[in-house]
């Protein structure tokens, strides 16, 4: 499925026009401006699975970013945005095959992070209530308590209900079980797994971040399936060969000067892997 068919991005001549406009002299960077042009890209035409491939800092993330504000893509998290970032954005030109769903939205490594985070700390917060109530099993079981004003029948209905149950149940009546623990590999998939919704355009920045070798295949399997059979329209920002490696994916090499279209086998970090194991071949017999 296609939503978005293209971006066009300033120019050269647009940046500099525009840097000659800024008067401020205030600030040592206009960015976006000045980054994303490093690569020579002013146009991208998109597939049902597109990858922006590159190393640290050759502007994949900023493009992203840049697609999910010009379409006003739902996020969760914040982002790297500078007081220049919607002047760039209104630059920019989109051509839409079919209308962006509402539930569309940009899905970045910090949003899984926060969702792990979030259930530690629901679990910490259960952990503590729990401690509290064991405290207030023994104190209500072993208490000596007279009813003497309405103000005492709270307390005398806990101390008749620690007394009839074990501390176990007791505390089990009052709380809510632990969420069940995972590995982070395993959280991040249930994460994607929850928000990769059918008929919809998602742009995913680093999505492989926390994941092990095996996961990422799970995740590589999973994304191709919902561009595939269920809808999506995926734009990933990636250097994982699990996920380069999918199947009719569109790859801008970000790397290469100018950024052009590669296949998976021909990008550099690939090829390092690719000659790592032919090194170590001897070692696998």
């Amino acid at each position: 499925m296609i939503y978005l068919e293209s971006i066009t991005l300033p120019n050269e001549d647009a940046e500099w026009k525009y840097r000659m406009s800024v008067q401020r002299t205030c600030y040592n960077t206009i960015y976006p401006f000045y980054t994303i042009i490093k690569t020579g890209l002013e146009r991208l035409d998109f597939a049902p699975i597109t990858i922006l491939y590159g190393g640290n800092g050759c502007g994949k993330t900023s493009v992203l970013n840049v697609i999910a504000e010009k379409l006003m893509l739902r996020r969760s998290t914040p982002y790297n945005r500078s007081n220049f970032f919607s002047d760039y954005v209104n630059l920019c030109k989109t051509s839409i095959e079919n209308d962006i769903p509402d539930k569309s939205r940009i899905i970045t490594s910090d949003d899984v992070f926060e969702y792990m985070l979030d259930l530690r700390r629901l679990n910490d917060g259960i952990d503590s209530r729990k401690e509290e109530l064991f405290s207030e099993w023994y104190d209500s079981r072993h208490s000596r308590l007279r009813v003497r004003s309405l103000d005492d029948y709270d307390s005398l209905k806990k101390q008749n209900a620690a007394r009839r149950s074990t501390q176990s149940a007791f505390v089990r009546e009052q709380v809510m079980d632990n969420v069940r623990e995972q590995s982070n590999g395993e959280s991040a998939i249930f994460y994607f797994r929850q928000r990769i919704e059918a008929d919809a355009l998602y742009l995913l920045d680093e999505p492989e971040n926390s994941l092990c070798a095996e996961r990422q295949t799970e995740l590589a399997e999973y994304l191709e399936e919902s561009a595939r059979y269920i809808g999506c329209q995926l734009i990933i920002a990636t250097h994982s060969p699990f996920l380069l490696a999918m199947r009719g994916a569109k790859i801008y090499d970000l790397d290469a000067s100018p950024a052009t279209i590669r296949k998976w086998t021909e990008l550099k970090n690939v090829r390092e892997y690719y000659d790592f194991f032919k090194n170590h071949d001897g070692e696998f017999e």
